[in-house]
């Protein structure tokens, strides 16, 4: 899952370094107030063509979308350099609050800032291309000759029990990634001189001056956070580790270290919802097999995505352009390399969103569709926004919206829809879907912190090229309690198996948006005036929640993000309480389940 859109403020004609030269010379006649009016004007069109730029590029990787994709970076870091450089120059002037805010934003940390340097800027452009094509066009091909890209692989993790199998497959995959493990430490050269160049220690730096704190701040609250949800995360792992002790043995689940990482479903051990059939409490009590029914009655991938659509307008918001459906791509072409991985993007200024997804006929790619229109409805509450405020209050918000809707996906909703033939109302039935939630959610919680906490380390230079796997893996067992099945070395590049890392997407921004749906969700319910447990709720059909939702999307980032929580809420922080509340009845199960055994791990 992944927010695809490039915020850029540029010109249009000439060259990146008359662009900076005529840009520099204007800011010197200009108010702030004219200057971003300016930078706003001239960044619009330039968003428009980088985008559509990169658009082809990942519906269509050729070596010639790369060049096209390239060059349409260059630019947008060019022009990015420039406006950084000219906006500082307006640090301590008086100003109005608006202009205020659109220059504090242009002086923030973007995950790939530009180094001032013209040669460099075009070589972090062409890196940045490659990594990302390397990974969309991966496969691997096992010793028979048989070769799977990606989707497919996962498949095997999600359905195999065989260890062997699985573990086969685990590995294949990391055959990738080694492949652009030199380009991603000379990325981490090129991001931090960038960083430097805007004004940051480093790209760590730059990355955590985005929440409307200090970094050393932002540290402490992401770690506040991670502690506020870590015992239940423990009580989790505890009981999954025991389960799979019983389906592989416990010689190769030992219970008293990590799991190893290629048992829990998922290809990154980053969800484990595709081993609720070991995990499930009550076997057969109340099952929500969405997955069969999709397939039964028929559903396509337009189908699907008009079923996450009718969601957001059952709560008074706007029905989808029709520029969507006819630009979005939904279904995997047969005919050409794609990356594949979901993403949504705002190509014209909120009027030409649209997705990028091969949707799959199953309940987990359903979801994905619904956290996909989560990014689309943020582009379309927020379009008439001056340009310098489209963004979610932080990157997180933007994340949190289309998984809060999920969250409303009960199983009364699912019987409304026709998905499920009955609703069960009972413990075991609770304590099933809760596990089947946790095991996408809970266990989603480290991951989520941790593979930013190994960037933050590796641009800081605490972890160096010569231990990227090793700083890789400590952080897995530290966070996760996961280790591989096989040995790794450093001859392998097991971060890059993951596209958040050569696609350069910061990932804190999943931690907290998991963090901040179910305190979203809770404050939705109240406002639809929802009586009785938490994990019962649907807003779905309620206007009420629907204005206070669309109310908080309008405001954009054009107030810091506490203000927005605050809109939706009445919190003006994160917080991660609603979690417990909503798991309850799992929690006090597991906490039963685990009381004879060993927990934890070395």
């Amino acid at each position: 899952m992944k927010l695809k859109t490039i915020f850029l403020f540029g010109m249009l004609l000439g060259s990146p370094m008359a662009m900076a030269e005529d840009g520099n010379a204007k800011a010197k006649k200009e108010s702030a107030k004219e200057f971003v009016a300016r930078i706003e004007a001239q960044g619009q069109a330039l968003a428009k063509e980088v985008e559509a730029a990169y658009w082809v590029r990942q519906t269509y990787i050729t070596d010639d979308t790369a060049v096209l994709a390239s060059k349409a970076g260059e630019r947008s870091l060019a022009f990015s350099s420039s406006m950084v450089e000219q906006a500082k120059k307006f640090k301590g002037s008086k100003m109005d609050t608006n202009t205020a805010r659109a220059i504090e934003l242009m002086l923030r940390g973007s995950s790939a800032p530009a180094p001032n340097d013209p040669k460099l800027q075009a070589e972090l452009a062409a890196v940045l291309t490659e990594m990302e094509g390397k990974y969309g066009a991966g496969s691997y091909c096992n010793d028979q000759g048989e070769c799977r890209e990606l989707q497919e692989l996962e498949a095997v993790l999600a359905n195999s029990r065989d260890y062997d199998e699985l573990l086969d497959v685990w590995k294949g995959w990391r055959t990738v990634s080694p492949a652009y493990r030199e380009t991603y430490q000379r990325f981490v050269e090129l991001g931090n001189q960038g960083a430097k160049d805007s004004g940051f220690k480093d790209l760590a730096d730059a990355w955590k001056s985005n929440y409307d704190m200090s970094p050393a701040e932002f540290t402490v609250e992401a770690r506040r956070l991670w502690d506020q949800v870590k015992p239940f995360y423990d009580e989790l792992h505890c009981h999954v580790r025991a389960k799979l002790g019983e389906q592989y043995g416990e010689d190769k689940v030992p219970q008293d270290g990590p799991i190893p990482a290629h048992l829990l479903g998922n290809m990154w051990s980053q969800t484990w919802d595709n081993i609720y059939p070991i995990m499930e409490p009550h076997k057969g009590v109340a099952s929500l097999d969405v997955t069969a029914s999709l397939k039964d009655q028929g559903y396509d991938e337009l189908q699907m995505t008009k079923t996450a659509e009718g969601f957001f307008t059952s709560l008074g918001l706007p029905p989808l352009p029709e520029s969507f459906y006819k630009n979005s791509m939904i279904k995997k072409p047969r005919d050409r390399n794609v990356v594949c991985h979901a993403s949504a993007w705002d190509l014209d200024n909120g009027n030409d969103p649209r997705i990028k997804q091969c949707v799959e006929i199953n309940e987990e790619q359903l979801g994905t569709l619904h956290h996909e229109l989560g990014h689309i409805y943020y582009y379309l509450m927020y379009k008439d926004q001056p340009s310098t405020f489209k963004g979610g209050a932080h990157d997180g918000f933007h994340e949190a919206i289309g998984d809060t809707i999920v969250l409303s996906m009960t199983p009364s909703y699912l019987k409304e829809k026709g998905l499920i033939d009955e609703v069960v109302e009972s413990e075991e039935a609770t304590l099933n879907k809760q596990m089947k939630l946790a095991l996408e959610k809970i266990a989603f919680l480290p991951f989520g912190k941790m593979i930013d906490e190994w960037r933050w380390k590796v641009f800081s230079g605490e972890i160096s090229p010569e231990d990227y796997n090793k700083g890789w893996w400590e952080l897995r067992k530290e966070y996760q309690g996961i280790a591989p099945g096989v040995e790794r070395s450093e001859a392998d590049f097991d971060a890059g198996a993951k596209y958040h890392i050569p696609g350069n997407t910061p990932y804190t921004r999943y931690f907290l948006s998991f963090i901040m749906q179910f305190q979203f969700h809770k404050a939705l319910c109240e406002k639809a005036g929802h009586e009785g447990p938490l994990h019962e709720c649907s807003i779905y059909n309620n206007k009420e929640a629907g204005a206070a939702l669309g109310d908080m999307l309008a405001m954009g980032q054009s107030q810091p993000w506490p203000e927005a929580m605050q809109a939706l809420t009445g919190q003006r922080q994160m917080d991660g309480s609603a979690i417990i509340d909503y798991f309850a009845p799992l929690n006090a199960y597991l906490k039963e389940q685990n009381k004879d055994r060993q927990c934890g791990w070395e």
